[in-house]
């Protein structure tokens, strides 16, 4: 991992604050963009519970790359990065939700995160051809990265982590307290407008 992508690795959970700053001071929520937005953003949160009760609380770690498991179940068998992908929609319903400098802002965002996510992505799919070679290998030609499949990958002589729903919750945490933070600040700036 390069200096650089380590400490985009290391401080991904920070990179959406600015965003969030300008979305607060430029927001222009209806009753109508605050639903639609929180729905995207429930949407977001139930993928990244599905895929954190598979895959753990490995997914929270702020040091180096790396994982005990080739995770290919839950929603890792229709996606590979299932939790970027219920990041980005998080972020995209936020925006929404706020409608500050609608399109201009989510677009920014959008382009960013994406482009934060794929310098992320490329250091840890290194690590898992290292640590996983062929099955990883097969997996990433049957899965893609941000597109999901309509019908899921299967490997059933990989050993998978079983669903634990409750250690889901336990990671998704800061993830839940964020989304509400954020969504109540929403509804009070439009109520005070």
């Amino acid at each position: 991992m390069s200096n650089f992508s380590a400490k985009i690795f290391k401080y991904r959970s920070y990179s959406p604050i600015p965003f969030l700053i300008v979305m607060f001071i430029f927001q222009k929520a209806t009753i109508l963009s605050l639903v639609i937005g929180f729905a995207i953003v429930l949407i977001g949160e139930l993928i990244r519970l599905w895929g954190v009760s598979y895959a753990g609380s490995e997914t929270r770690t702020t040091g180096d790359v790396g994982g005990s498991n080739l995770v290919i179940s839950g929603p890792f068998t229709y996606v590979r990065n299932p939790l970027y992908v219920g990041n980005i929609l998080i972020y995209t319903g936020a925006g929404v939700m706020s409608m500050a400098l609608f399109p201009y802002l989510q677009t920014g965002a959008l382009l960013f995160f994406y482009i934060q996510y794929r310098i992320i992505i490329n250091d840890e799919e290194k690590y898992l051809f290292t640590k996983f070679g062929k099955d990883y290998e097969i997996y990433r030609k049957n899965v893609f990265r941000f597109i999901p499949k309509l019908f899921p990958y299967k490997n059933k002589d990989l050993r998978q982590p079983r669903y634990d729903l409750k250690a889901g919750l336990k990671s998704e945490r800061r993830t839940l307290q964020a989304i509400i933070i954020v969504t109540i600040i929403l509804i009070i700036l439009y109520a005070v407008k």
